[in-house]
């Protein structure tokens, strides 16, 4: 950040009275500028037996496959998100159930919130995000093309949760950059 967005002076970089780390602060109108993680909503839509999933048609990871998230926005609750990116990405309808992921990516400044979701219907299409929809079994998941370590990881959980015929909570800090994305390991986590 170089310039105030309340009055467009120059900021600096300096730690603020009474904290504890650096921040943008404005000397001319004395505005502190805090830097915080995002948060993605997401949702792993559920038709009968099977969940849907998307190939990203965007940047970054291109032609990997995921279930519908992305950044939440201003003025709505990370349900209203999750269902709002799903229709976004695959043009289906979903009824938002519970929260069952929450993943902390801090590599990436990241806070992952994935819900269980309903369809309600088996409607879905390609979008501007998405070049190929697709309702799949767990069978049918290509694992190895899965686009980000959360996905991977949360389709885990999901499809292990409905083995057991349960909807635990599940928790998972991914705290290292993964050397080659396609591996999926935890580098670090809080079980579930």
């Amino acid at each position: 950040m170089k310039f105030c967005s309340e009055c467009g002076h120059a900021v600096e970089l300096q730690v603020p009275e009474h904290d504890h780390l650096p921040r943008h602060v404005c000397p001319n109108c004395e505005t502190i500028h805090y830097r915080n993680p995002k948060v993605i909503a997401g949702c792993v839509p559920v038709w009968e037996d099977r969940v849907l999933m998307c190939r990203r048609a965007i940047e970054p990871r291109l032609g990997k496959w995921t279930f519908p998230a992305g950044f939440l926005e201003m003025g709505e609750t990370s349900g209203e998100g999750a269902a709002r990116e799903t229709l976004e990405e695959s043009g289906a309808e979903v009824d938002i159930d519970d929260l069952f992921v929450v993943i902390n990516v801090p590599y990436v400044s990241q806070i992952y919130a994935i819900y269980r979701g309903r369809m309600r219907s088996d409607k879905h299409h390609p979008t501007f995000e998405s070049s190929e929809t697709q309702l799949m079994r767990e069978d049918e998941i290509p694992w190895d093309e899965i686009a980000f370590p959360t996905i991977w990881h949360s389709l885990k959980f999901f499809f292990a949760d409905r083995a057991a015929g349960q909807t635990n909570f599940h928790a998972l800090d991914l705290s290292r950059r993964p050397l080659d994305p396609s591996r999926r390991e935890v580098s670090t986590g809080s079980g579930d």
